[in-house]
């Protein structure tokens, strides 16, 4: 009826289209504001909470020297981590070991605050020797599990500081035909402990032809020997057509062909980050010119949680259910050290002991009967 009166002052001009607008509107208001629970607002609490908080990334490098890993990490964080660094001749390349250096910084970016190390491992690759020389790495990411697992189970648990290994990208060189037999052992010694990310250093050295040659072969010889490397996700159903895009890309360009520079050239009237060669310009962030677009994408802008969560629910309870499992088996030998008399089940009793039993129950029940009778 209500509806029937209001076409019929519309009709009658007695009642104007905006009146009837400024009339229902805030009824609506209050009917949907009855019908609001509140926790959509959820997302935006956690949101709040996070950048407040902040974040932390621990990102290692590996792969032998000369490779560009400095000015790869300076230029995908557009920051200096490595101004006080000593470069080795080769005589003191020769006598050096496999070390572990780790380079903190904060960096703040729209007001969200990011504390990235950076874990650098000079000496890897370059003795004549190489064997085992994955161990100090290997060593490293295990103390910082330990470490975390330490302070996870002890009194002090809110204040917990994550060091664990969360990616590490692995330097592949671009000038032999494929991956070298310390490129396997060190990948198949790290792969059941971190995220590893195989990268095709110094892109700039070969043609596209060959680039893409070297990598239909690195990936051949990753699923030849074995290897796990990271592995992107599968997109949700409702993500748009975009999004589905850009991940398919990065499927299809890994292992990354990288070019590093901390130079600003100019090309075309711009100012843009490159290398400067005779025959042209190499620049960084160009994807015809190389991955490092697709590679800062994935490691910073779509895929950085995804390799904290794969580190934490993954390689991280890995560790944990082992350490768990050795405490358990170890305190089930002490205990049988320490106990010096065996602790037997009770023997069940045989047919002749089963009788006597029987024969011993039948007498006291005779013997109760005479002394009621008497």
């Amino acid at each position: 009826m209500d509806a029937i009166i209001i076409q019929e002052l519309l009709a009658e001009r007695l009642l104007s289209p905006r009146t009837l607008t400024q009339r229902t509107y805030p009824m609506k208001l209050k009917d949907q504001e009855k019908q609001y629970v509140g926790f959509a607002t959820l997302p935006n609490q956690v949101h709040r909470k996070s950048v407040k908080k902040g974040f932390d990334f621990t990102l290692m490098v590996a792969g032998e020297s000369g490779l560009g890993k400095s000015t790869l990490v300076n230029s995908l964080f557009l920051t200096d981590l490595y101004k006080d660094r000593k470069l080795l001749n080769a005589e003191e390349r020769i006598n050096q070991t496999v070390e572990i250096v780790k380079h903190t910084v904060d960096i703040e970016e729209k007001g969200v605050k990011l504390k990235l190390t950076i874990v650098d491992t000079p000496g890897f690759g370059d003795a004549v020797n190489n064997t085992e020389c994955w161990k100090p790495i290997t060593d490293y990411i295990d103390q910082q599990f330990e470490q975390y697992f330490r302070d996870e189970s002890g009194l002090n648990r809110k204040n917990i500081q994550d060091n664990r290994v969360h990616c590490c990208l692995y330097f592949i060189s671009p000038f032999g035909h494929g991956l070298r037999p310390v490129d396997v052992a060190f990948m198949k010694a790290l792969h059941e402990k971190v995220n590893i990310v195989p990268l095709i250093a110094k892109a700039d050295c070969l043609v596209p032809n060959e680039i893409r040659k070297l990598k239909d072969r690195v990936r051949e010889e990753i699923e030849k020997f074995g290897i796990k490397v990271y592995q992107f996700p599968e997109c949700d159903s409702d993500e748009d057509d975009d999004f589905k895009q850009q991940d398919k890309e990065l499927k299809e360009s890994a292992p990354f062909a990288v070019i590093g520079s901390n130079t600003v050239v100019e090309a075309k009237g711009q100012r843009v980050r490159g290398r400067l060669y005779p025959w042209g310009i190499v620049e960084v962030e160009n994807q015809a010119h190389c991955d490092f677009v697709k590679l800062r994408n994935m490691l910073i802008r779509t895929h950085m949680h995804d390799l904290k969560d794969v580190t934490c629910d993954v390689h991280y309870e890995n560790y944990r259910a082992q350490c768990i499992q050795q405490m358990t088996s170890k305190l089930t030998q002490d205990n049988r050290i320490e106990s010096p008399i065996p602790i037997l089940p009770l023997p069940t009793p045989d047919a002749e002991t089963e009788k006597l039993i029987k024969m011993k129950d039948e007498e006291v029940c005779t013997t109760c009967n005479y002394i009621r009778k008497w």
